[in-house]
């Protein structure tokens, strides 16, 4: 059985050269002449080429990007101010539209300094007591540290405090709201909060919205061993959560991105994705996708996670299924942990064509 690190290089070489020229014949997925009739092609399932991947959503929000064009066009921040007093504050997806705004901006600046994102501070002054914008300003400030400065330093800091003030005023404009207690989470892990501070603060998120997929993926990240925790204590927080989890929510697949985040560094083989931890985590996310509603925004982000894992369990036609949801938007993990997001989806997503055509697969055995 071949090495998917193996797969995933050659994937990388050919990724640029048009559709994926890999078939299995005789064992092994292996490299054919462009243009034979044994190439995979992606475009024949219907799959968007790599340019015209969306980096900034994990799925489709067409009134989300329909007012951001219009916000980044006109530099005008009322229809994003008005888009999130018509997004209920309890749910999964104003959190989502106020990362998307508060990146955007951030983006902006990264791109223009001192002229980007002009339509922010502008809203930030003009309407300082709006809850929307006090929760996208504070969550821009947190995006900046991580984004324009190295963790632990000076400048870092200083960042972080500012963006821990613009939290507490945020949620003093919205007493019931989670997003301004979520953005904290990523304060409070840079700053290094204790275990007790930290507890603290998440009693005040689950007190507003004890099943919040993003508040409790936010939090994963200060219980795992490269931040304030450890394995096990990331372990325990996941499957917790998991095993208290209402029916239908997405908490459920909450231990496969412990797993993610637990992953060795190097991967050189597939027993990792056959190990019983990682097949407990892959079968408990697949429950949560499907049982979990239709229209639930953190569906997208775990059905891109899933993709990878089944990919490394060779799950290929399982993978397939899940492709032909997400495609056309790579703003999740495990793509967005790459310098090209875009790029790193669709290699492997063509290598996943290639692995599912390698097994009889065409268009014509997907789409029955």
């Amino acid at each position: 059985m071949e090495i998917l690190w193996f797969l995933i290089a050659l994937g990388l070489i050919f990724a640029a050269l048009g559709p994926l020229v890999l078939r299995r014949r005789g064992g092994g997925i292996r490299q054919v002449a462009p243009g034979s009739p044994d190439a995979a092609d992606p475009a024949a399932y219907g799959f968007l080429r790599q340019e015209e991947q969306d980096v900034r959503l994990p799925g489709p929000d067409r009134d989300l990007l329909d007012v951001l064009d219009v916000v980044q066009q006109t530099q005008d921040w009322r229809a994003a101010a008005q888009l999130l007093k018509s997004t209920e504050k309890e749910g999964e997806l104003r959190w989502q539209r106020v990362q998307a705004f508060a990146g955007a901006a951030s983006l902006e600046l990264s791109e223009r300094p001192g002229v980007g994102g002009a339509w922010l501070r502008s809203w930030h002054a003009e309407a300082p007591k709006d809850p929307g914008g006090a929760q996208v300003y504070a969550e821009f400030l947190v995006q900046q540290a991580w984004r324009s400065s190295t963790a632990g330093t000076d400048d870092f800091r200083v960042i972080l405090e500012e963006a821990r003030k613009a939290c507490e005023e945020a949620a003093l404009l919205a007493p019931g709201d989670p997003v301004p207690y979520i953005s904290q989470l990523a304060v409070a892990r840079g700053l290094g909060y204790s275990h007790e501070e930290f507890d603290l603060l998440w009693a005040k998120v689950i007190d507003r919205a004890p099943a919040h997929m993003g508040a409790h993926l936010a939090a994963l990240h200060y219980w795992c061993e490269k931040w304030h925790g450890s394995r096990e204590e990331a372990d325990h927080f996941a499957t917790t959560a998991a095993a208290r989890a209402p029916r239908g929510s997405l908490l459920a697949a909450l231990p496969l991105f412990a797993v993610f985040e637990n992953r060795p560094e190097i991967v050189v083989g597939v027993d990792f994705y056959r190990t019983a931890v990682v097949s407990r985590a892959v079968e408990g996310a697949m429950y949560a996708v499907h049982s979990a509603r239709h229209d639930d925004p953190m569906l997208a982000h775990v059905r891109h996670l899933l993709v990878e894992f089944l990919m490394g369990q060779e799950r290929w036609a399982e993978a397939m299924r899940l492709l032909v949801r997400v495609d056309g938007y790579v703003g999740a993990l495990p793509w967005t942990l790459h310098e090209d997001p875009a790029l790193a989806y669709t290699v492997h997503r063509n290598l996943v064509v290639a692995g599912y055509e390698s097994e009889g697969g065409s268009p014509a055995t997907l789409a029955g």
